[in-house]
């Protein structure tokens, strides 16, 4: 299965507290419930298709709490394409401290979460999907694991809050595979990593 990233963010890289105010409030976090009023239906039209794509899913511990109170206790799931997605497909949980997920059709990988991982990927179908799950997210990208990155930027810089990259750490190269724009301005880029940034040099002149 391709392990594909899903990630909604602001135009300043925040990913925490999208859905709601009382969302993600770590870190005194005071501006939850900023993609509502952007997320047009064009964009909600192409979330639907990607998590209608999915073949399984992969949660990291907080992302997938989240999920579980709210669409895992869906009512009548069957009428929403998204929670139909999430409540039927396998859904695969990374932690070290959730080793009974409640939430049906959830495995908790143990062990070597990488080998673990790239069994899963080694699986004939189409998708494997990582919804939100920063942390888990920069794992994945750090150790090769990441085959395509999805991102909406939704146009607005709320300031504060969990950024999807840190100030540090690893440099990755990517390479745009589509570009598209939303009536309210919601970007949607989808990238594949492809290894190691190229830097430019120094010559003579000055002009790398």
């Amino acid at each position: 299965m391709k392990l594909t990233t899903f990630t909604i963010v602001t135009l300043d890289g925040v990913m925490q507290g999208l859905g709601g105010p009382d969302e993600d409030r770590r870190g005194g976090f005071e501006r939850g419930g900023w993609s509502a009023p952007l997320v047009d239906t064009e964009a909600m039209s192409y979330l639907v298709q990607v998590y209608q794509r999915a073949d399984a899913f992969l949660f990291g511990r907080r992302t997938y709490g989240i999920f579980a109170g709210y669409w895992g206790a869906f009512e009548n799931p069957e009428v929403n394409p998204i929670a139909s997605a999430l409540n039927t497909r396998p859904k695969y949980l990374a932690s070290t401290t959730v080793t009974y997920p409640q939430w049906k059709n959830t495995t908790a990988l143990s062990g070597d979460t990488a080998a673990a991982i790239g069994e899963l990927k080694a699986r004939p179908g189409g998708e494997l999907q990582v919804h939100g799950s920063g942390e888990l997210c920069r794992w994945l990208l750090a150790n090769d694991l990441v085959d395509e990155m999805i991102l909406l930027i939704v146009p607005v810089v709320v300031g504060q809050g969990t950024r999807l990259f840190p100030d540090t750490g690893p440099d990755i190269a990517l390479e745009l595979a589509e570009s598209r724009a939303t009536p309210k301005g919601v970007t949607i880029q989808r990238y594949v990593p492809i290894g190691r940034p190229k830097y430019a040099t120094a010559t003579a002149d000055g002009i790398g």
